[in-house]
């Protein structure tokens, strides 16, 4: 959620309505300082204040020991029935609400690292029972869990610490145990067990593994601008009044041609539509996973076994050194406000965040300079002076803002400093929601006792301190009010500059076969460099993300010359230009790339209107009208409402949202029926080349698949990717994710030559989309490996 809210957007509004029309006057006219220098005492202790106070009690990202309870006992009953990745979640989710070094905290590790055992991730299974020995693992307890350490061991063919582990665990049942008991009798035989393991495996060494045949990865040939941190060397930047700063091809790009690689200056993990928010009263905690449980807090890795904050049950890394290196950046500060930015939204997270990667003394500075400058850095000849361009910059990037004394164009907090709020062209409204905002941050930072940590950074324990909301709020300090100033700023350029990271995340099941996934925004972020990159509705690039990096990629042939664009979203392909306009409103600008021009200024209907129009219940020709549709033919007199075919439009996707629920509650048989009689009434109203007749088809293959019917999930697939290919194209990054479909189905079904093709065809394309040693190429050079080395006797069978 970028923004707050809606209740506290609602507070924020009734506070702006209520305010005297002379001081709303003010604020509409008032430079950013001035904004916060005026609106700092807005924010009324016993109306606003009490407000937030209670919306902050739905988020509830502290230690909870009854939440702990129910997430270990969730866990031991997914582990007996064998869902052992959702058991490894719900463990972590455990140790999240126990307080660190706790017995209780050992025991969801412990438990964590036997589920891990048998998903097979053994290295990580030993990790978790460290974790679980270092917090107090209760001792009559640790020889069982021992054991299992042995057993890691042996699996990794470790035998002398396996053979090692295995006398501490004897020494220690001879010490503690009781000889009569019968889990001493089960020990011991499972200490002798282990022993013949350890002894066979000894005198009998398992004949060694040929080592396998390496992908071959394709290197990328590189070679940095000197003046543009992060991007190629093919690329200038440049700057006019019309495009504002921009980069251009300074020689020609190949297809698939690496452009820019960016580490985020800033990002925060979006916590995803399921996080819970619930009143304080409610004691009813939500299993649902989130993207707070399956990505690292810090460097957006996907998460196996998390290490929770010692702090609050919020945050989660991937390794001890994440926390440690977010725990000493920001999350100190951030950790006793969990509620509180997430009540505000990530906006103001990303705000807050930035500030604090700067530091206080490099915040100040620049805010100083844009006060000295002119308002706000609007002026582009004062933004250049006040932002570093020397006498002797160099000449191709003289008078662009954001350079340094020497025209470079670095990925710092100055860059990000100089992307422009567009302080003028937001309405005064939401100025005054981001205000009231960073503000409540500001003031919680006071109020906290953390002002002089983030101040002067220095290293304070304050930071792990409950929230301490309740307490008045006071004036802010001159400082505070630099840095609320300074965020304020951030949260109004974020609305242009913001960048989501997506990934592709599995969704669906297909027991494992087929991996259905679909894009999700996982976190927000500043790429000052990506920010250059203006919108095209048909870009010439292509973006994707590795945790916290982006790479830009050429998507076609790009002539010396020619500007890089970069899609903000609507694409031409997913809409009507008139829909595209309206959505990048919120950016402050018409439109007028190429796609758009063509499209406004013909008369002809857009293909995506056409392909995703209604047609003819009775004769299946294209519907035409506005409110009331007619049938194109003129020998057939059908005319129906576009309403009573929207309505059946949104019938028909709830059906197919309940197929795909039976699905995942393994009711296959089912699903295919009501997917069937759902394909059936499509063609009743909808065009054969409707995107949803082709995710029909999509949703078809991943049963046929969950059954192990490979032909039949193929034959689906490949109708899919006939209306996609419609759609997007035939060298659309959407088309590479189908065929990266169809080739598992193929692979899976030995359908040997087929899956070859597809394998090759899909390559071709994710290779340009997405780079050479994205995850996809690695599985699709996986495959195709595996089916070259097949015997020749197996394939004359096939």
């Amino acid at each position: 959620m970028a923004l707050p809210v809606e209740e506290w957007r609602l507070c924020a509004a009734q506070r702006w309505a209520a305010l005297e029309p002379a001081l709303r006057k003010r604020l509409e006219a008032a430079s950013l300082r001035d904004i916060v220098h005026l609106g700092c005492d807005l924010l009324r202790p016993e109306v606003e204040a009490v407000v937030l106070r209670r919306l902050c009690r739905r988020a509830r990202t502290g230690k909870e020991p009854a939440a702990a309870r129910f997430y270990r006992e969730e866990g031991n009953r997914l582990f007996g029935r064998r869902h052992y990745a959702a058991a490894v979640r719900l463990y972590s989710q455990a140790a999240s609400h126990e307080v660190p070094g706790s017995p209780d905290v050992s025991i969801c590790f412990a438990n964590r690292s036997a589920a891990l055992f048998y998903l097979g991730f053994f290295e990580v299974s030993l990790e978790d029972i460290a974790r679980a020995e270092s917090h107090g693992y209760p001792a009559r307890l640790l020889p069982k869990v021992l054991l299992r350490k042995v057993e890691c061991l042996l699996c990794l063919g470790r035998l002398q610490d396996a053979a090692d582990t295995l006398s501490v665990v004897e020494n220690k049942i001879d010490v503690d145990g009781n000889v009569t008991s019968p889990t001493h009798q089960t020990l011991l035989k499972k200490v002798n067990q282990l022993k013949d393991k350890i002894r066979e495996r000894e005198s009998c060494p398992e004949p060694a593994r040929e080592a396998c045949a390496a992908v071959q990865r394709k290197s990328e040939s590189w070679e940095e601008n000197a003046s543009i941190s992060g991007a190629s060397s093919s690329l200038s930047l440049k700057s006019d009044r019309e495009r504002g700063r921009h980069l251009v091809a300074s020689q020609d790009i190949l297809p698939g041609q690496s452009l820019l690689k960016e580490e985020a200056f800033v990002s925060v993990l979006c916590p995803g539509e399921n996080f819970p928010l619930q009143d304080s009263s409610e004691t009813v905690w939500d299993a649902r996973v989130t993207n707070a449980d399956l990505y690292c807090h810090r460097c957006l890795r996907q998460l196996l076994a998390s290490v929770p904050c010692h702090g609050c049950s919020y945050a989660k890394y991937c390794s001890q050194n994440c926390a440690e290196v977010a725990w000493e950046q920001y999350h100190r500060t951030e950790c006793s406000l969990g509620p509180l930015l997430l009540t505000l939204g990530v906006f103001c997270h990303v705000a807050l965040r930035t500030v604090l990667l700067a530091g206080f003394a490099e915040v100040s500075r620049l805010v100083e300079w844009s006060h000295n400058g002119g308002k706000d850095l609007h002026n582009p000849k004062a933004r250049c002076r006040i932002l570093g361009e020397a006498p002797d910059a160099r000449a191709g990037t003289r008078g662009i803002s954001g350079c340094d004394d020497y025209g470079r164009y670095q990925s710092s907090y100055q860059t990000v400093f100089s992307l422009l709020p567009h302080a003028e062209k937001h309405s005064p409204e939401h100025k005054f929601l981001c205000l009231l905002s960073v503000v409540a941050i500001c003031k919680q930072l006071q109020e906290a006792g953390l002002e002089a940590a983030v101040l002067n950074q220095k290293s304070s324990e304050e930071g792990s301190k409950p929230n301490t909301c309740e307490q008045t709020l006071g004036e802010l300090s001159a400082e505070l009010k630099t840095l609320a100033e300074a965020m304020l700023r951030h949260v109004l350029q974020l609305q242009c500059n913001a960048q989501a990271i997506t990934v592709m995340q599995e969704s669906g099941s297909g027991d494992g076969a087929v991996v259905k996934k679909k894009p999700v925004r996982l976190a927000t972020a500043f790429f000052p460099v990506l920010s250059l990159l203006n919108h095209s509705c048909c870009p010439n690039s292509s973006v994707s993300f590795s945790g916290t990096a982006v790479t830009v990629r050429a998507s076609q042939s790009i002539p010396s010359g020619q500007e890089i664009f970069h899609c903000y979203g609507p694409h031409q392909c997913r809409m009507r230009a008139a829909e595209r306009q309206q959505l990048l409103s919120q950016y402050f600008f018409e439109c007028r790339c190429q796609a758009c021009l063509d499209e406004l200024e013909s008369d002809v209907k857009s293909v995506v209107s056409t392909r995703n129009s209604f047609c003819c219940p009775s004769c299946q020709a294209p519907m035409q009208g506005e409110d009331m549709l007619c049938c194109s033919e003129e020998a057939c007199a059908v005319s129906v409402s576009r309403e009573s075919l929207t309505c059946r439009l949104g019938d028909l996707q709830q059906r197919i949202n309940t197929a795909l629920e039976l699905l995942r509650d393994r009711k296959a048989d089912q699903a295919i029926k009501m997917l069937l009689k759902c394909q059936m009434d499509a063609r009743n109203f909808l065009s054969p080349e409707h995107l949803l007749m082709g995710e029909m088809e999509d949703h078809l293959a991943q049963v046929y698949a969950t059954l192990g019917k490979w032909q039949e999930a193929a034959r689906h697939l490949q109708r899919s990717i006939e209306i996609v290919e419609m759609h997007h194209g035939p060298s659309s990054v959407e088309i590479g994710h189908e065929l990266f479909k169809l080739a598992q189905v193929l692979f899976n079904g030995f359908a040997v030559s087929e899956a070859l093709s597809t394998i090759q065809r899909a390559e071709e394309i994710l290779s340009v989309h997405c780079g050479p040693q994205s995850t996809q190429i690695q599985e699709l050079q996986e495959m195709k490996t595996c089916l070259s080395d097949l015997p020749r006797s197996i394939l004359q069978r096939i």
